[in-house]
């Protein structure tokens, strides 16, 4: 019962209001609304169970994509890592990963961009983390070709993102909310084909699993995790 009373309610939300308070008034929502909805959407249990499964795996210098309030922060092991360079182009997330850091005691370094340019050198980097980032960034495949340049040889990549179903109807669906869904949801576009994503950017998967995470709208829920190498 309790699992039907919330997707009545995350309906009426995704649906209704959230695409009415945007039309009111876009600065307010984006300044607003919008950092404490992704902030509470990015922190429930189910995906912050897919988090456990990756995170403690980052080793050395890690990138972490799309840092967001920092919600990874929690799970890094501090004997295993040097440093976390953040990348989020957010000034309000930004501000919250800050925040969640001193809290875990992580030492971060923020970067306000997109991942879509990471201002490092070729092979410098052990580890980057992608969680929950790929649906949104503009363009996903120049991001991963420069996951991939940036990425020491054996470097890896630890992902765990939402995007297209197998299923003919959630597709359906996906494909159908695109014309609105991303402009209430900071540019998320539901629909798309990880696995494509990252074979693209030439890593090779060491792991790739999937699963529609429970107590998520279907055409939200299928998600991808596991690592991806540079050999």
């Amino acid at each position: 019962m309790k699992k039907y009373i919330f997707l009545t309610i995350s309906n009426l939300f995704i649906f209704l209001i959230l695409p009415m308070t945007r039309l009111i008034s876009k600065k307010i929502y984006d300044k607003y609304v919008l950092p404490k909805i992704l902030s509470f959407a990015c922190n429930s249990k189910p995906i912050n169970y897919q988090r456990k499964k990756i995170i403690p795996s980052a080793t050395g210098f890690v990138v972490e994509l799309g840092v967001g309030a920092g919600a990874n922060f929690r799970y890094y092991k501090h004997e295993k890592i040097l440093k976390v360079i953040a990348i989020d182009p957010s000034s309000e997330l930004n501000i919250l990963a800050r925040e969640e850091a001193k809290k875990y005691n992580i030492e971060i370094q923020i970067l306000n961009q997109s991942a879509e340019n990471i201002p490092f050198e070729d092979n410098s980097i052990d580890t980057v983390v992608s969680t929950y980032t790929l649906c949104s960034i503009p363009n996903p495949d120049q991001t991963m070709r420069e996951v991939y340049r940036v990425l020491k040889p054996n470097g890896v990549f630890l992902f765990s993102e939402h995007g297209r179903s197998p299923d003919r109807f959630t597709v359906f669906i996906q494909d159908q909310v695109e014309f609105f869904y991303p402009f209430i949801s900071g540019g998320c576009h539901c629909n798309r084909d990880i696995k494509k994503i990252i074979s693209n950017s030439n890593l090779e998967f060491q792991s790739l699993d999937t699963t529609y995470l429970p107590g998520t709208q279907k055409f939200l829920g299928f998600n991808y995790w596991g690592t991806a190498i540079k050999l």
